[in-house]
């Protein structure tokens, strides 16, 4: 019998499945178990899938123009229309959100995201891709209200950054899926590059509808947090039940932190949706919130839809290292945001309660500064560290702000704040991609036109960071408010 060394294929194909086991054993063991992690993985997955097909038209802009033979504001026409449609679908969905059963809504939107999908890949004409999109853009919305209400009723609220940065990673990925995979079938098909996200939309639609649903104003998962650094629940509380008031409300009612005692008079789970939007535009943290995010996604929305194009010109790569040059700053943003939401926890465990909008900030002060070396420099290996770092403080605003917004809402409002806010930002944001493209087309077009466009675009980064700024002085009044909402007294009320 001949001996020897056994052969190395299936040593490596044992070895790479016990350390794929062990990675994501590590994963479920960091978000809390098995349970936490399904849902974790799945709420991701309804932003990710958003975000690669919002990439997607980014990575196809130069076979899209060529195909269809229209311009860069066509393209910025494309996706200001898309996010404009899905910023006013926002609306019906929080009002959903707040009053039915949520997974049944996330999971048939998403099922519908896939059939709007292959419209998107067999349209013969601009016309009717555009049409298509609409169509997408309409059932996208969903995503916003619905996850917002879900992350509220499935964790704790001292958790909900950590949460929140997990789900993150999720649009994070999906945006990286649209740059890379779909951007490099783009290159052969950009039919093939919609098409290819039809399949996972309805593997994720039969899992959204898979998982449970969480009771309103109480909390599915118990906290991870020790007995000592949360608000504990009173003793006749059943197991499951959140505590009267979130982390961030404890200390706001324990400093005696005077509430606003007009809305503390009024009873959020009887509102309208009119009564719903004048409460919600009068929280004023929530405001400042809001026009931050504006002024933060509309440069944002620029770099999805012309980053590939500008990445080409400037540093001199064609499509396929644009693309990997596109993922590495992908990794710097999931960084950004797996620090920012544990950072913004871990500083209100200490006592700061406005330690979430302080993180955020701080990120979003460094944003702009970080990005203007990029924009200087014709080498992409001396521009990439700094975008890579521009990109992680841009996304490390995230999770703390979605967590902070839970803190300074009355829970029956989650959905319909969350709505709103997504029309009132969107207003802005879906103008971003048009005025993009319209401005680099008016500046000479080509690559001189977006990278002028892209520096004067800078200004509105450094607005958000001084609206965060601000959010500092109105927040803990409107944490105190929110945990005291429909009590009319200062007793608390069930979140």
């Amino acid at each position: 019998m001949v001996t020897g060394r056994p052969r190395a294929g299936p040593w490596i194909v044992v070895r790479g499945r016990s350390l794929s086991t062990q990675v994501r054993g590590a994963i479920v063991a960091t978000v809390g178990g098995p349970e936490r992690a399904r849902v974790v993985a799945v709420l991701a997955a309804a932003g990710g899938l958003a975000s690669a097909d919002a990439a997607t038209v980014g990575a196809s802009a130069t076979q899209l123009r060529a195909g269809l033979h229209i311009s860069n504001t066509d393209i910025g026409l494309l996706v200001a229309l898309t996010s404009a449609v899905g910023a006013v679908a926002s609306i019906p969905f929080g009002v959903l959100a707040d009053r039915t059963r949520r997974t049944a809504v996330l999971g048939i939107s998403v099922l519908l995201w896939s059939a709007a999908m292959v419209w998107s890949a067999t349209a013969s004409s601009f016309g009717g891709l555009l049409q298509a999109r609409l169509a997408l853009g309409a059932v996208t919305a969903s995503a916003g209200p619905v996850v917002a209400s879900l992350v509220g009723d499935y964790f704790p609220g001292g958790e909900r950054g950590r949460m929140y940065s997990f789900i993150g990673v999720g649009e994070l990925v999906g945006a990286g899926v649209g740059f890379l995979v779909t951007g490099d079938l783009a290159a052969l098909s950009w039919r093939a590059a919609f098409a290819a996200l039809a399949v996972p939309a309805l593997v994720l639609g039969w899992a959204v509808f898979r998982l449970p649903e969480p009771a309103r104003g109480t909390t599915y998962f118990p906290s991870l947090e020790p007995a000592s650094t949360s608000a504990a629940a009173p003793a006749n509380e059943p197991a499951g039940a959140a505590p009267l008031v979130t982390d961030a409300q404890k200390l706001a009612v324990e400093r005696g932190i005077a509430p606003d005692p007009v809305r503390v008079a009024v009873d959020p789970s009887r509102l309208g949706l009119f009564g719903a939007t004048r409460y919600v535009l009068a929280v004023k943290t929530n405001v400042l919130l809001i026009v931050a995010g504006a002024c933060a996604y509309y440069f944002l929305a620029g770099v999805q839809t012309f980053g590939i194009e500008f990445v080409k010109g400037q540093y001199g790569v064609n499509q396929a290292l644009a693309s990997l040059l596109m993922i590495a700053v992908g990794a710097g943003a999931g960084i950004g945001v797996l620090v920012g939401g544990p950072l913004g926890d871990r500083l209100l465990r200490r006592g700061r309660i406005d330690g979430r909008v302080l993180v955020a900030a701080i990120a979003a002060s460094m944003t702009p500064v970080l990005f203007i070396p990029a924009l200087v420099t014709r080498s992409a290996l001396t521009a990439l560290p700094y975008v890579v770092l521009a990109a992680a403080a841009l996304s490390a605003q995230n999770p703390p702000i979605d967590a902070a917004r839970l803190d300074i809402m009355p829970a029956p409002l989650w959905g319909r704040a969350e709505g709103i806010r997504t029309l009132l930002r969107a207003a802005a944001q879906a103008m971003a991609p048009l005025l993009f493209g319209a401005m680099s087309d008016l500046l000479g077009g080509g690559h001189g036109g977006l990278l002028w466009t892209f520096v004067v675009m800078l200004l509105p980064m450094g607005a958000s960071a001084y609206f965060l700024f601000r959010c500092r002085r109105t927040l803990p009044g409107d944490v105190a408010t929110a945990a005291l909402a429909g009590t009319g007294t200062g007793i608390s009320r069930r979140r």
